[in-house]
């Protein structure tokens, strides 16, 4: 995992605010991701990741600060810059979001049929590559409920790089799931990561998995980017905020411990 190096960042966020009936989600939310990389956002649940995330791919409009891709601000009055970061840019859903009625085929044709002027011949082409990258080829004509969790991740991943996107943001990827499984989640990430050289931001609480997989993490807290840093600098991190979320599961396993002597002393 090594990010190219360049004087831009491709995506970075400046002071992002996002507020529901007065109360902020996102307040003042700072970030730089360079090209290449694989960003990790981590956050207990509730604590505005996703909505930070649907922010950046424009599924909801942030109330104020300014998102620049390539150095290029996405603002709503700028259609041509918005659309090209739409045709660079693909959203990996917490749930998938794949269609049940379409089969995995027709589910990864779908973003190139939405989105370029390809014919259909060359649409079944891409398509079928990028199912045939993702191991699914000999699946192309099973629906989604027809297939294991795992294989469904990997369509989802599928029909995000089939247009050969240069950002994928991940929501919460390995939500319910065991952490075998968030393993092979993350494994997968970092896999074709690599293959296809775009830049991957995540947003996730599964702190072990970030740390193993990430070139750079943060935290956001109270809707504040309170920590970024390499994986390294997080796991040694004394700041009380970072340490408290990053060591709670010990905390918790020292907790059930003293309560178990105090039983047994009973």
């Amino acid at each position: 995992m090594n990010p190219s190096s360049t004087d831009t960042p491709l995506l970075k966020v400046e002071q992002l605010v996002k507020s529901f009936n007065d109360r902020p989600v996102l307040d003042g939310v700072d970030l730089s991701v360079t090209r290449g990389s694989i960003f990790t956002v981590l956050g207990p649940s509730g604590t505005g990741k996703s909505v930070f995330l649907k922010c950046l791919a424009g599924v909801m409009e942030q109330d104020s600060g300014l998102i620049r891709f390539e150095g290029r601000p996405l603002v709503a009055t700028d259609k041509e810059t918005r659309t090209d970061f739409r045709k660079r840019c693909s959203f990996l859903f917490q749930s998938n979001a794949l269609f049940d009625s379409l089969t995995a085929l027709e589910n990864v044709a779908l973003p190139l049929e939405q989105t370029s002027d390809l014919d259909a011949l060359e649409i079944m082409k891409r398509s079928m590559e990028a199912l045939a990258q993702l191991e699914l080829e000999t699946y192309r004509d099973r629906y989604p409920s027809q297939l294991s969790g795992g294989m469904q991740k990997r369509l989802a991943l599928a029909r995000a790089i089939v247009t050969r996107p240069e950002l994928v943001l991940f929501d919460e990827p390995t939500a319910g799931l065991d952490p075998l499984r968030r393993n092979a989640v993350f494994s997968m990430i970092v896999k074709y990561q690599r293959r296809f050289n775009f830049t991957a931001l995540i947003v996730t609480h599964d702190v072990p998995e970030a740390l193993v997989a990430s070139n750079r993490v943060a935290l956001l807290n109270r809707g504040k980017i309170c920590f970024e840093g390499t994986p390294s600098e997080f796991s040694t991190s004394s700041i009380p905020v970072v340490s408290a979320f990053r060591d709670s599961s010990d905390a918790l396993r020292d907790s059930l411990a003293s309560i178990r002597e105090e039983i047994h002393a009973a």
